[in-house]
């Protein structure tokens, strides 16, 4: 089908922009951090609405979409690429990654201590909202704001068949005569610095844990050079993954992942408090459903708490500035699938995936701390998150057996997060991918390879959560982005269906 070939101006301005902005780190870290954060403390206090709006807007939008005769709209020819196991898996892993292992082992306590509403810390009542926002953050709220730019993406490459999985060309029924420009280019370059952040977020809270429990098991300090071996070690295994490609790398991997991390949740449902675990779980399920709308919109304007703000709206911030990644590579793996497909495999399974891990992780931990069994919220105040995960493992039967699996698990679903990443950043970075082609494989090596030099510079320096809060930093022009796909999708149904 002919060779692939990178398109010059997005691969090397984002390689500029990439250094140059690690390096200006490297230099001004002192400063840098204060700014940035005070930056992103402004940005979900005065756009706390904003992103309320557009997490509920797009998720009613997307059911409608889903069951209108639009729903029925097939997104390539011939059948399926993937099984609907491999493709569940993808998704689900490239979304989710470390993240969910560590929260939903110590969110609920986060906001035991700290809950909404005004609630009084460490109540009966604090405890019966700790896991329920825990199974509103990731779930279907989530994955609408990773669905939308899914659905627009897919549209544009499998029905109108442009050749190329970039968000400028999902923008093009909005952009016009612009979508080849500069314009376009640089909001793919855009795109590349906001997955670059992403992945900075999956890094500083995965490196850590690991290396936690790794030294745990071993007798070890931590140390940086404990880091910088697991980030080596994860690199060369997401740099095989996607060197091997989508069908012998990636699902292989994915579907790997997904056994073992149900196999460690049905293990610790079993072994631990099980009864508790389901209890805990429904109840805190029904407070979902029916605090679902207040949840929604929540932005305690009176009391001026900052829960909404440091929570809900960081985290839609988050995910929206990711979701341009999830979208393009989910649409890449969806062939084959209609639009109602799409949409209610994203909403159900990568939200009962979450909640899953919430119900057996979350529920299990919060036994600990309620019963006196563990106190794990002081660990986690004067240890740190990775020192509580390391002896929430230990308090489990067979600790010395769950913790290197823990390990196994964690390192794969970091992996899965980065492998898919990388096979995105050599999409955006190239000209055109036809339908059944993939980026040039040395071409995605590169981008392992950056990935890995700035993961271990950044790690050396303590700047990982820098770059995570400019992740969020960037969700303001991605903000803008989401409603310029609304446009462009309608634009395009409206050309496409004219008489519907």
């Amino acid at each position: 089908m002919g060779k692939v070939r990178i398109d010059p101006f997005v691969f090397w301005t984002s390689i500029v922009v990439i250094v140059a902005a690690t390096v200006l780190l490297v230099l001004n870290k002192g400063t840098a951090e204060p700014y940035l954060n005070k930056l992103m403390t402004s940005i979900t206090y005065q756009m706390d609405w904003a992103f309320q709006f557009l997490t509920i807007g797009l998720f009613i939008l997307l059911i409608w979409l889903a069951f209108s005769r639009f729903g029925k709209i097939k997104l390539g020819e011939g059948k399926p690429e993937f099984s609907t196991f491999s493709w569940g898996t993808m998704l689900f892993t490239a979304g989710m990654g470390t993240s969910i292992m560590y929260w939903s082992m110590l969110e609920p306590i986060y906001y035991f201590m700290g809950p909404p509403f005004g609630i009084e810390p460490e109540s009966n009542e604090a405890a019966e909202w700790a896991l329920t926002y825990g199974l509103f953050h990731w779930g279907t709220s989530a994955w609408a704001l990773y669905a939308f730019p899914t659905v627009v993406i897919a549209y544009s490459y499998f029905v109108k068949k442009r050749p190329s999985l970039k968000m400028s060309t999902a923008l093009s029924g909005v952009l016009g005569k612009y979508s080849d420009g500069k314009i376009a280019k640089l909001i793919d370059v855009l795109v590349i610095w906001s997955l670059v952040g992403g992945l900075g977020t999956s890094l500083g809270l995965g490196v850590p844990m690991v290396s936690a429990v790794v030294a745990s098991i071993f007798g070890l300090d931590k140390s940086l050079m404990l880091d910088t071996i697991i980030v080596i070690s994860i690199t060369i295994i997401y740099s095989a993954s996607a060197y091997m490609g989508l069908h012998k790398g990636i699902k292989r991997l994915s579907d790997i992942n997904v056994f073992l991390a149900l196999a460690l949740a049905v293990f610790i449902f079993i072994a631990g408090p099980t009864l508790f675990i389901l209890t805990y779980f429904t109840n805190s399920f029904g407070m979902m459903i029916q605090n679902f709308a207040i949840m929604s919109f929540y932005t305690d304007p009176i009391s001026k708490g900052g829960f909404p703000q440091a929570w809900t709206v960081f985290y839609w911030a988050w995910f929206a500035a990711t979701a341009p990644f999830m979208g393009l590579f989910v649409a890449r793996i969806s062939k084959g699938r209609t639009i109602r497909q799409l949409i209610t495999h994203m909403l159900v399974w990568g939200s009962v995936g979450g909640w899953t891990y919430f119900m057996v992780f979350g529920g299990y931990t919060m036994n600990l701390q309620l019963n006196d069994l563990l106190p794990v919220k002081d660990i986690l105040t004067n240890s740190g998150g990775p020192a509580a995960v390391v002896e929430i493992l230990k308090s489990l039967p067979l600790s010395y057996i769950v913790l290197p699996f823990f390990v196994v698990l964690a390192v794969i679903f970091l992996s899965t997060s980065l492998d898919s990443a990388t096979y995105i950043l050599a999409a955006i970075a190239t000209k055109e991918i036809k339908n059944g082609q993939d980026p040039a494989r040395w071409h995605r090596m590169v981008w392992g390879a950056i990935l890995a030099v700035l993961s271990v510079t950044l790690l050396n320096i303590g700047g990982l959560r820098v770059i995570q809060t400019s992740a969020v930093i960037v969700s303001v022009p991605i903000f803008v982005i989401y409603l310029l796909l609304i446009v462009s999708f309608f634009k395009w149904l409206k050309q496409d269906f004219p008489k519907q």
